[in-house]
Formats: C-alpha cells, structure tokens, sequence
C-alpha cells in the first residue's frame, strides 16, 4: 500500500481527487439504478460526502443541516448551512452552481417545526422530484428526523430505507480511497511513537489524549473524532473512554486513535506497558495477538465473515455471559469515510449474517483479552485491505509482542 507524501506532485501519481469524486458519485449512481427508488435524499453526512465531495465544519454532524438529492440521471443538489452554499458555488466546479443551495431545518428541533422550515424544503424537493419524473418512485432515505418525515408523507411521498444502499455503495474502495486511508494510518504510526515515548509514570490519560490530537491536527487531520486513552484497573473491563488517571509504574495501557485525513477514518488500538510488564501481562497480549493473526490470515476475496468471526473466543470464553455483553471486543468493521462501514464482523451478526469478502475492502480488526490478575487486559487493532492476493495492513507501529514505554 503507498503511502507518499500529503502535497499534490508533478513528478509522483498522488491521490487523484477528480477520480476519487468520479468514482464515488459514479457508485451511488450504480446503486440507485438498481434500486427500486427514483431517487436518494441523503442527510448522513459521511453519505452528503460520498456523493457530492462537499463538507464542512463537524459539528454540525449531528445537526440534520445538510441533506442531498440525487435523482435518476440527475446531478447531485446539495442544501448546506447558509454561506457553505455559497463557498460551494466559488470552490467546488463539479457541481452544478445553481445545485448548490442553502438549507435550514431546524437544528434537531432547536427551531420549532411550526416554522414551517421542514413544510418548505419539503415542497421544494417535490417539486424537484415531479421536474425529474420520479416523484411517483420511492424515495431512499438514509436517516431522518420525525417532522421531515411527516411532511414528506402529507405530500403523499413513499419513503424507503436508503442507509443500505449507500453502505453497499461506500464497501467497495478505489486506489484513491486506499491511499487515503494509508496516509491517515501513517499519521497515527508517528502519533503512537510519541505516545511510547511520553508515557511514563506521572503523565495523565488525558494528557496523552492532549498529545495525540495536538500532534495529528498539526500533521493535517481534518477531525480527531476520539481517542480512548485506558490505563491500569481501567482497563478491565474495557471503559471505552479517558479520564485524568495517573498512570504508575508497570501499568498496562491501551490506546485507541480515530482521526480522518481527507475524510477518511482511522480506528487504531494498540497496548503498551509502563516501565516493565508482567508474566500475566505478557500472557494476556499474546493471546489477544494470536486471535488477531489467526483473523487476518482468513482474510482473501470470497471468505465469509462468519468464518473470521467463528476464529474468534465466544463471549463466555473471556468472562461474559452473552456476545451481546460482549460485542466490540473481538470485532470487525469497515473502514472509510465513516467509522463503522461494512462489513461488520463479530459473533453478534455475522454467524447468521455473514458478507462475502471482496477486493477493495477495508476494515479493522480488533481483539481484546482480559489478564488473569483481574486488572489488565490487551487491546490490539489492525486495519486490513482485501486485495486479489490476501490480506495488506495498513497499521504499522509494532504490536507482535507487548512493547514497554520508558523501561527501568
């Protein structure tokens, strides 16, 4: 997998961004023909990216802000937070000017549908529809807010579930997407060499946090959406989270990075020791390495995630009573421009729901394997490529045995 510089080249073939767009908004396309609806209404932000390469500030994520139409031959029509339309229209060519449009609907709420924001965006996409001739098609909607909902039903307009279709778009990754999600990769190899060389007795969790963001925003990370920082009685059972603990001498601690560069994500673990490790400790991650080798050595094009997820310990083999109590431990997720993309893979959903491994894929794999002092526990991460030959990881900082920060 490249990985080349950040910066756009004459003398080396970089990420390509005019093929990138192309592709992406050509998948959506393919999706949407083959689907029974006559157009999509997107309001996902990682699926507004996808298919119109537009994006702004994250937190507006989670505002229901912008959505997007794309119809049946049609060029995609994006409503964005009031001036972003505008920048829109000056920066972004390949959409079409008078496609780029400012929307409001309220804020999730924070503006009353009384307003009668949800009622006029709804009139002008029917109008928009009835101009494309598929107003009397489905319409595929990813996520939604109840209003909108409504209004779209007092219009006389059959909703469907859209969130599939754009999953099944977004699985498959082209050269730029890979190359992307190499490059934000490197950025947490550096990150967690400054990590290895920062912890030590008398540093806080949140000051490694403090690190690690400081150091991937100076590198170019466009979002730091979270980073787990979990250190000695916290890390059994695994908390998801960092608080101020000190870390001492001779915890275990592990490390999870999710950042995106360019948009696309990292979900990066890896465990360390502080000064010195124990016989328990050593045992515990080379279990947990074991299960991961044993994960990545199934992956090749038309292996079932069934099979990766049957390798792994059912839940009762690690001290919980149900894989429910114990999902996201031994774990499997796409990678791209969202966090948890297909396939997922685990024993919840994929004994009985197993996806078919094609190339193209990307996802991290995760093992966890709690210590028999009750205290620690190992977490390791790999992200993984599915190519025509097997398995090509992307995470490189060492983790094929428990590595000691700062050793006395």
């Amino acid at each position: 997998m490249n990985t080349p510089g950040h910066t756009g080249v004459d003398f080396e073939t970089r990420v390509d961004f005019e093929r990138l767009r192309n592709y992406r908004l050509s998948r959506a396309r393919e999706v949407l023909e083959a689907s029974e609806f006559g157009s999509l209404l997107l309001f996902d932000f990682y699926n507004i990216r996808y298919v119109s390469s537009t994006w702004v500030g994250g937190a507006l994520g989670d505002k229901m802000t912008r959505y997007c139409l794309l119809t049946r031959g049609g060029e995609p029509i994006v409503w964005d937070f009031g001036s972003a339309a505008r920048h829109h229209k000056l920066f972004a060519p390949w959409l079409e000017p008078d496609n780029c449009r400012a929307g409001m609907l309220g804020l999730r709420g924070a503006i009353a549908p009384r307003a009668g924001l949800f009622e006029s965006a709804v009139e002008e996409i029917v109008g928009l529809l009835k101009d494309a001739g598929v107003a009397d098609q489905p319409v595929g909607l990813d996520i939604v807010e109840l209003p909108f909902l409504f209004e779209l039903q007092k219009h006389g307009i059959e909703v469907r579930d859209a969130q599939q279709t754009m999953l099944d778009a977004r699985v498959i990754k082209n050269q730029d997407e890979i190359m992307l999600l190499s490059q934000a990769a490197a950025m947490v190899d550096g990150v967690y060499q400054d990590i290895f060389e920062a912890l030590k007795p008398g540093v806080r969790e949140n000051e490694i946090v403090a690190l690690a963001n400081k150091r991937l925003y100076e590198m170019g990370s466009d979002q730091v959406e979270a980073i787990n920082a979990v250190s000695g009685e916290r890390c059994n059972p695994h908390p998801h989270n960092f608080t101020d603990r000190l870390i001492r001498p001779g915890d275990q601690a592990f490390f999870d990075i999710i950042h995106s560069y360019n948009g696309y994500r990292t979900c990066y673990y890896r465990t360390l020791s502080v000064g010195s490790s124990t016989p328990v400790q050593r045992d515990c991650y080379t279990q947990a390495r074991e299960w991961m080798d044993r994960a990545i050595d199934l992956v090749r094009p038309g292996v079932g995630t069934d099979q990766i997820a049957f390798s792994w310990p059912a839940a009762t083999e690690f001290g919980f009573p149900n894989e429910m109590a114990a999902f996201g431990l031994q774990f499997g997720h796409g990678l791209g421009l969202g966090l948890h993309e297909r396939p997922v893979i685990s024993r919840l959903n994929s004994l009985k729901d197993p996806i078919e491994l094609k190339v193209g894929m990307v996802f991290a794999l995760e093992t966890y394997c709690p210590a028999s002092d009750g205290i620690s526990a190992a977490r390791i991460e790999e992200e993984v490529v599915v190519t025509e030959s097997g398995p090509a990881i992307l995470t490189k900082f060492p983790a094929h045995e428990l590595l000691v920060a700062n050793k006395y």
